[in-house]
């Protein structure tokens, strides 16, 4: 792919949909066309270029390159569909739907939808984890003071005192670079032991902070502890400093970008700065096209993004 110097020139080379669709074919195809329904490679291009036919009798479907990408059946013109992954992939803190809507000169919630889209593509698969693994939690919500007194007064009654109304997030951090992040339900033992168990090889050196809800994983890992309270932050070289840095990427974030973000929606959030993170050490062209390799099978329609 050639090298862009900035965004007007990448604003130049993907200024048409024809442009578009054949660096999409070349990506995901490599050049070969195949059907996205049965696999093969027997297809014919109609002369418009861009609707393909499936030859085998047993399929003999219609197709697109956007079909089974988050770019299936839409009405946005690819054009804007790329500039819009080039910049979420690349900003270092993402980019609001407002911002994004006057960028586009579409609709808020058009580019509230075409955000979603593009971090669902972004989502990653949870590889297992070896070698030394940081684990932590944090908490995303906003501060109980802030609220206007009313609120504060509801969360009282309803939840009591402390951080209750706050959405807890886990992250496990590889110490090659590797994050993974999503919220959880609560903060405990029962729910933290089975996703370290999950996501971490069994027989890994495992660093948490003092937190009674890991106590238990001796057996299974070697579990360094670094007491925060008792003021320690490295233990003979384990720490979990690195992933406390990725907390405050993701903080930085919501509140800096969004100010404050469902808790439907969070685990997207986690995963759009869990991606910016994991490939940090791309150039922003190799970003934007390892994201556009990562469009198949991640189509979301907005019924499914609205539902409760």
């Amino acid at each position: 792919m050639k090298t862009f110097k900035s965004l007007i020139e990448f604003q130049q080379h993907f200024n048409t949909d024809e442009a578009c669709r054949a660096h999409l074919e070349q990506v995901r195809w490599g050049g070969t066309p195949a059907c996205p329904y049965c696999g093969s490679v027997n297809v014919h291009r109609f002369p418009n270029g861009k609707k393909f036919n499936c030859r085998e009798k047993a399929c003999h479907k219609n197709f697109t390159v956007t079909v089974g990408t988050i770019y299936e059946n839409t009405k946005i013109p690819l054009t804007k569909w790329y500039l819009a992954t080039y910049i979420l992939t690349n900003h270092s803190k993402g980019i609001s739907s407002m911002q994004l809507a006057q960028w586009l000169n579409v609709t808020q919630r058009t580019a509230w939808f075409v955000n979603h889209r593009i971090r669902e593509m972004l989502k990653e698969n949870a590889p297992e984890l070896t070698g030394e693994v940081q684990i932590d939690e944090t908490y995303i919500g906003g501060k109980r003071q802030n609220k206007h007194a009313w609120q504060r007064e509801e969360l009282m009654r309803v939840h009591g005192p402390g951080y209750k109304e706050k959405t807890p997030v886990v992250g496990l951090l590889q110490n090659s670079g590797k994050v993974i992040a999503f919220k959880i339900e609560k903060a405990e033992s029962a729910m933290l032991q089975p996703i370290v168990r999950k996501l971490v090889k069994q027989g890994a050196t495992i660093m948490t902070d003092g937190h009674g809800a890991y106590k238990g994983l001796q057996g299974d890992y070697e579990h360094i502890v670094i007491n925060h309270q008792q003021g320690e932050y490295v233990v003979n070289g384990f720490h979990t400093n690195s992933l406390e840095g990725f907390w405050s990427l993701l903080k930085h974030q919501i509140t800096g970008i969004h100010h404050s973000v469902s808790k439907k929606h969070l685990n997207r959030y986690c995963d759009e700065a869990a991606y910016r993170y994991n490939q940090r050490s791309l150039s922003q062209d190799e970003k934007f096209t390892h994201a556009i390799q990562c469009a198949d099978n991640k189509r979301l329609r907005y019924a499914e993004l609205i539902e409760k």
